[in-house]
């Protein structure tokens, strides 16, 4: 037997909405979006929020934002994505779903963040949290140390990409699938929560919930201060990270009352 590990979503599951938009906004701020190109990501943001992700908008979003590192330096872009997740991006970090990485960490697993953004952001994000590692989408860099404006194989980590990218990490390091937990919003990560023994719906889109409730996976919302257990048999390191923040998860002793 191998490792236990747990893998995280980012966006919409770590963070409201897009890390790629906040990146983005970071990037305008500091001279290297024009007026109408962040108007292009808000109009993508708002749609992102209100149906979450899809091919469409993910392909649409990788091409925006490879275009503009075109030509750019990777170190002078790593810097500055550093310097954007610390702004932006963490102080929207979902406390709950910190609280369930710290319990993950103290209890000896493995953590990941696994997300379809540029890897340069999730590994900060990561770093950040005291997590293990990350795993993201690569851009393609020359010879000479610039982005290229294409993506690096195997492509966006998305979809069944991401799930190729965990099996082969955990192949690399001796991770126990069976015996790991995955964490993510999306119905675009199916190939990813049954990869692994315990998967869990957080904050879900309306497919994944419906998924979620027919195969008994927890599912979990932790977008406010006091989260709900939506239906399902609560994961063990779930509900001991919350209750150990302090945190009811109400929603599942009042389904239980019920019955």
């Amino acid at each position: 037997m191998g490792q236990r590990a747990a893998f995280f979503d980012l966006d919409r599951t770590l963070i409201p909405g897009s890390s790629l938009f906040l990146l983005a906004r970071g990037m305008y701020a500091r001279d290297y979006y024009r007026v109408r190109d962040i108007m292009r990501f808000g109009i993508r943001q708002v749609a992102f929020r209100l149906t979450g992700e899809s091919e469409k908008a993910i392909e649409q979003a990788r091409e925006g934002t490879l275009e503009f590192v075109a030509g750019r330096d990777v170190d002078e872009l790593r810097e500055m994505g550093r310097e954007i997740a610390e702004e932006r991006v963490l102080p929207r970090v979902y406390e709950g779903v910190a609280k369930i990485i710290e319990h993950h960490r103290g209890s000896g697993d493995l953590t990941y963040l696994c997300t379809a953004s540029p890897v340069e952001l999730a590994e900060v994000v990561a770093d950040s949290l005291d997590m293990t590692g990350a795993l993201g989408t690569q851009g393609e860099i020359s010879w000479s140390g610039r982005y290229t404006g294409r993506v690096s194989p195997p492509g966006v980590l998305h979809g069944d990409a991401k799930a190729e990218a965990v099996a082969e990490l955990a192949q690399r390091v001796e991770i126990d699938l069976a015996e790991s937990y995955a964490y993510s919003d999306s119905i675009n990560d199916l190939p990813l929560l049954e990869l692994v023994g315990h998967p869990i719906a957080v904050n879900p889109d309306s497919e994944l919930k419906r998924i979620a409730r027919e195969r008994g996976w927890p599912a979990y919302d932790l977008r406010t201060r006091h989260p709900l257990l939506l239906f399902g048999i609560p994961s063990a390191f779930v509900a001991a990270a919350l209750f150990g923040a302090g945190v009811a998860v109400g929603g599942w002793f009042g389904r239980r009352s019920e019955r």
